[in-house]
């Protein structure tokens, strides 16, 4: 009786409802409904099926909303309902081998995966006084990285390097020869035609079949982009807790970066650094310290790629991740121009 007491007293009697007060750029602002940040919401046109959005600001009787879809259909007056919902994803050993979006919707075209629960997107971070300390190396299989710049399992390390030097070939390269038994990779932000190129080519069936693939292409809204970030980093703590070594790749942190950055200025954080909003520089840490070791003997060694823009290796985001991560690779475009 228990489970259907527990059933009835959770159950929504009562239909939380707002109304489209205004559309504009990126945000949706609402009167109503009674929510809280982070809440999913639907946002219900009136022809056509209802658009995802989540709360990402409260003012005055009003919600601000970021889509996590198109908004085309979408006008004044339009219904919004809080679900009560918060942004979640499912996890388990039927993700290995997959190719999934942020939402944990299949994208190689085969059924959706089998997952045994569904973890929230934002975990709080361990204990830092639990973190068993690093003492392990974990082999990349990448003779250069092993023997000169040595990773340990559950380290944080940045490769930084400007645009079309090799930071995706060589996550494939790890990826495909690492040790570690589970990899996460996550694609923010990437051309659709890389990603393909990204499996077939630098992944290859062999490094596939240990691997958990999230992508976000940049055709894509600015929240669903930043919920692939954290849906990879949600999964790849799934198989830490049950003990797992687990590899987290993720290309780019800086694309991340900046779809946080277009959510915040979309509700009127007032921009910094080359525009990028203070919510930003709050959440890389955050993000970043999700990883590491576990007292259950897993642990997560990541690696952020780093995409410097215009080879400025002090620009604010860079500047950002040296300090908050535990070593970083360095990718020469000299050595790249020479075929290296």
């Amino acid at each position: 009786m228990q489970r259907y007491l527990d059933a009835v007293r959770s159950a929504q009697l009562v239909r939380k409802l707002g109304h489209v007060r205004q559309l504009g750029g990126l945000g949706i602002e609402s009167n109503g409904p009674d929510t809280v940040i982070g809440e999913i919401c639907e946002v219900r046109p009136r022809h056509g099926a209802p658009v995802l959005a989540e709360v990402v600001g409260l003012r005055e009787g009003r919600a601000v909303l970021m889509p996590y879809g198109e908004i085309e259909g979408l006008g004044i007056g339009c219904e919004v309902l809080a679900t009560g919902r918060m942004p979640r994803v499912g996890v388990g050993p039927g993700l290995l081998g997959r190719v999934i979006d942020a939402f944990g919707e299949p994208l190689d075209g085969k059924p959706a995966p089998v997952v045994e629960q569904q973890r929230p997107l934002k975990a709080a971070p361990l204990n830092p006084l639990s973190r068993p300390p690093v003492d392990q190396v974990l082999e990349t299989g990448v003779r250069c990285i092993d023997a000169l710049l040595t990773i340990g399992r559950g380290q944080r390390i940045g490769i930084f390097a400007g645009s079309g030097v090799g930071k995706s070939t060589l996550l494939g390269m790890i990826a495909r020869n690492t040790l570690a038994e589970v990899n996460v990779i996550a694609l923010i932000g990437e051309r659709g035609r890389e990603v393909r190129e990204f499996i077939d080519k630098q992944l290859g069936p062999e490094g596939l079949a240990r691997s958990v693939v999230v992508v976000a292409t940049s055709d894509q809204p600015a929240l669903a982009r930043a919920r692939a970030a954290y849906a990879a980093t949600a999964i790849a703590e799934y198989f830490r807790d049950a003990g797992r070594q687990v590899l987290l790749t993720m290309d780019s942190v800086t694309r991340f970066a900046m779809a946080r950055r277009e959510i915040g200025l979309a509700i009127g954080e007032p921009p910094t650094a080359r525009g990028y909003t203070p919510s930003v520089f709050a959440e890389l840490p955050e993000l970043c310290e999700r990883c590491g070791t576990a007292a259950g003997g897993g642990a997560i060694t990541a690696l952020y790629t780093v995409l410097v823009e215009g080879d400025d290796f002090n620009e604010p985001v860079s500047d950002m991740l040296r300090a908050t991560l535990d070593g970083h690779v360095v990718l020469s475009r000299r050595l790249a121009q020479e075929g290296h």
